[in-house]
Order: structure tokens, then sequence, then C-alpha cells
């Protein structure tokens, strides 16, 4: 990863505090915004590692916004399966490189916007064993892409969970699984110090975001912010694909 230009960071200081926001209403897109405008700044193979750093910050205040209405027994029941699978797979992800990681990221993109819709449909049903399963199936997919909070949405909805407390305890998982990630990618050598400032600037910058969707959250639809980033994610992740298939040949 070269060292960005400070025009850059503040580039991806804005996209931060409004992928920040986004998600603060929607209860997921910071980790799906980003990766389009970080991939041409600092390489596909250090998105993740910095997002995952990023993601402390950015879900610790998310938390601390809606922490009311957040849900420790659901929390509790996908993160038991979630924190070792959530390591092995971002052991996994350190050892992808070149395009495949570009396609990687921009595959599980687009594939998770309408598994998050179906499994919406199915809101309620996901009970005891299922979450248990929900939960191995989120931390594998946590630790090797930035796609993690679409799915973890979903399975939230499909738990039965509604409105803030799936922002609030969407934030509390993912704060879990983002400190995980971070200790494996950091042991693995997978965060220099670029990668570590990157993330850092893109943590601080976003904070101010989830207290700005706090105030948003009372006046705005769920339902039709997510339509506007399910768009935006399902153009990036192709965006991605492309990328990488043009690197591939």
């Amino acid at each position: 990863m070269e060292d960005p230009t400070f025009l850059q960071y503040g580039l991806v200081a804005a996209v931060a505090f409004l992928a920040a926001t986004v998600a603060g209403i929607a209860g997921y897109g910071t980790g799906l915004i980003l990766p389009p405008i970080l991939v041409p700044i600092i390489g596909a193979e250090a998105v993740v590692p910095v997002i995952g750093l990023a993601a402390v910050l950015l879900n610790g205040s998310r938390l601390i916004a809606f922490r009311d209405a957040f849900s420790p027994r659901i929390a509790a029941l996908i993160l038991i399966p979630a924190v070792p699978f959530c390591a092995l797979g971002a052991w996994g992800y350190t050892r992808l490189s070149g395009p495949w990681v570009t396609i990687l990221l921009g595959a599980a993109i687009v594939v998770l916007v309408p598994l998050r819709r179906a499994l919406r449909r199915r809101s309620g049903l996901l009970r005891g064993r299922g979450v248990l399963v929900a939960g191995a199936v989120y931390g594998l997919v946590v630790g090797g892409t930035t796609v993690s909070g679409a799915l973890l949405l979903a399975i939230l909805l499909s738990a039965g969970l509604t409105g803030l407390a799936v922002i609030a305890t969407d934030a509390g998982i993912s704060v879990v699984g983002s400190v995980v990630m971070s200790a494996v990618f950091g042991v693995a050598g997978a965060l220099p110090p670029a990668s570590i400032i990157m993330g850092l600037v893109i943590g601080a910058a976003g904070v101010p975001g989830a207290f700005v969707a706090r105030r948003l959250a009372g006046r705005l639809s769920l339902e039709a912010h997510a339509r506007i980033v399910d768009a935006a994610v399902i153009a990036g992740g192709l965006l991605l694909v492309w990328q990488g298939l043009l690197r591939v040949n």
C-alpha cells in the first residue's frame, strides 16, 4: 500500500462520514460503500484490514448512539459461534492476493443484496439453533470480506428484531467482529502503519455520522434508505468484479 495524498485522505474521510450516516439509518452500508473508493487508493488487498480496523470506531460510536435499543440475548447467540469463524475467515483472507481479492469483494457484495431481501421475508422465523448457525456463517463472512453488515442485518431481521433494535444490535456484534479480525490481521502483518493510519482516519471521520443518523432515524424510512443503499451496493460490487476480471486477463 502506497502512502495516500492529503487530498485522497480528505476524499475517503468525506465518504466515510456519509457512509456511516447511511449505516446508522439503514443498518449497514459503510463496508459496502467504501471499497469502490478505497481500492484505487490503497489496493484491494488492504481494503478488508483497513475497514476492519475502522469499524471498531464506527460501530462503537453507533452502539453508543443507539445503546438503549441493544438486544444482548440475540447478540450473544450470534457471537458465540461467530468469533472463532471470524478468526478463520480473516486468516483465509490473508492467503488471497491480487485480482481474486477484488473479484471476491465484488461478487460477495452483489450476492448479499438479494440474499438480504430474501431473508427479510422470513422475519421472525429464525430461532435458537438457527441463530447459532447463522452466527457461524456471519463470522466466516465478516472475517474475509467487507460486506458482513448486509448479512448480519438480514439475520437480525429474521430473528425478529425491528427498527432501532436492529441497528443497535448490529453495531454491538460488529464491534466484537471488528476487534477479532483486526487482531488476526495485525498478527499476520496485514496492518502496516499506512493501513492503520487510513483505518483511523475512516473511523474518526465516521463517528459523527452515527450521531447524525440517530437524530434522523425517527424521521426517515429504514426501507427507503435500504433501497438506495442496495442500488449503490450492486453498482459498486459489479465495478469491483469488472476491475478484478480486467486484472486477471
